[in-house]
């Protein structure tokens, strides 16, 4: 009962539902693109599995068209990071709002063109958005690299040798800060193969993933974001015990 009301607890929400959509529906590509490679057999529950994915995909794509005034918001509320004492940080963070922010309204006129609201060429609009989505998670990756490695110096310097409790306490909160980048690392790196398998052909991998591969990617990238965030969700009502 506890694991169902806490189920029920995060599909009040958007981002715990958009969770839960990304998870299923890339758990559909990985399972559907594996079945259709084992035979014929298997493979016509293998299609409606992809069906099924992308008809999620598309449930996402619907609801991100009201995405843009949260984003906007928090970009404004950022601004050019002054609360950021490190200066790569700060800048890797704001060029990362502004890929974020752009990402949007070309997913939108994709979406449009494809429904035939807009009479333009969605595929052009469909790699742009990808382009940023991509740049995005590059410079995510990035300032996880950078935080990573500013964190462990701060473990190796003189300080953190001491065997206070507030010390250990110190430490414990830095180890966990470490293990979460890393864990943010893993699911950028997972979702910036995908991105790249999306753009055009030509580029690096560009569409020569099996679509297996890409369910494989996505569900990795997907259950590392729950898990994140049930564990962000557990140590808030920790603190609130």
């Amino acid at each position: 009962m506890a694991a169902l009301s806490g189920l029920a607890s995060a599909l009040e929400s958007y981002r715990g539902r958009d969770r839960l959509i990304r998870t299923l529906g890339y758990c559909c590509q990985l399972v559907g693109g594996v079945l259709v490679e084992r035979g014929p057999a298997l493979a016509d529950v293998g299609a409606r599995l992809l069906a099924v994915s992308s008809q999620l995909s598309g449930c996402r794509t619907t609801l991100r068209l009201f995405d843009d005034v949260a984003m906007f918001l928090y970009t404004k509320q950022y601004g050019l990071g002054a609360e950021e004492e490190d200066i790569l940080v700060r800048c890797v963070s704001v060029l990362g709002n502004l890929a974020d922010q752009l990402y949007y309204p070309c997913e939108h006129i994709a979406w449009a063109a494809d429904a035939r609201i807009l009479h333009v060429d969605s595929a052009r609009w469909w790699a742009l958005s990808t382009a940023f989505w991509g740049l995005s998670l590059l410079l995510g990756i990035a300032r996880s690299l950078w935080v990573v490695l500013k964190l462990r110096q701060q473990l190796r310097s003189p300080s953190a040798t001491v065997t206070s409790q507030r010390s250990r306490s110190t430490r414990g909160a830095v180890e966990a800060r470490i293990q979460s980048e890393l864990l943010t690392l893993l699911s950028n790196l997972a979702d910036l193969a995908n991105a790249v398998h999306w753009l055009p052909p030509g580029f690096l991998w560009a569409g020569r993933f099996p679509p297996w591969l890409v369910g494989l990617l996505g569900t990795i990238s997907s259950l590392l974001s729950v898990f994140q965030a049930a564990r962000a969700s557990g140590g808030a009502g920790k603190a609130a015990s």
